[in-house]
């Protein structure tokens, strides 16, 4: 089993960037799809972008597209999410999640998550 472990979150002033880190250990990052949740206090977790096992295939919310960029580092087993342009509505914890399975839109399709990063953003 693949243990997840986000960074890099923190409070940004809005118009400003941020990278979170989701680093991996127990397994090779390079066998998984991964992806970025986001989720407010009592409410359900939400896609911000997912990228392929191999980084052919990306997703994104359309919230975030053209500001924010998923990559991943295998040989650093790990995958970045490159945040720019940010708005208080960006704030929230992430969450970074990984799957065998194919690239996926829903939490409910990841297996393993890692504890979160809280990103506020200031205005």
């Amino acid at each position: 089993q693949v243990r997840l472990v986000e960074s890099g979150g923190g409070l940004v002033q809005a118009g400003g960037s941020a990278r979170l880190s989701c680093g991996a250990s127990r397994s090779a990052l390079r066998r998984y799809a991964v992806a970025w949740f986001r989720r407010a206090p009592g409410k359900d977790h939400i896609l911000v972008a997912a990228i392929s096992w191999n980084g052919d295939n990306t997703l994104y919310a359309d919230s975030v597209k053209g500001r924010f960029a998923i990559s991943r580092d295998d040989a650093k087993n790990t995958v970045y999410l490159q945040m720019a342009s940010l708005k208080p509505g960006d704030t929230d914890v992430y969450y970074c999640a990984a799957t065998t399975g194919r690239l996926g839109y829903n939490s409910s399709e990841y297996d393993y998550w890692g504890q979160g990063t809280q990103v506020t953003v200031s205005s």
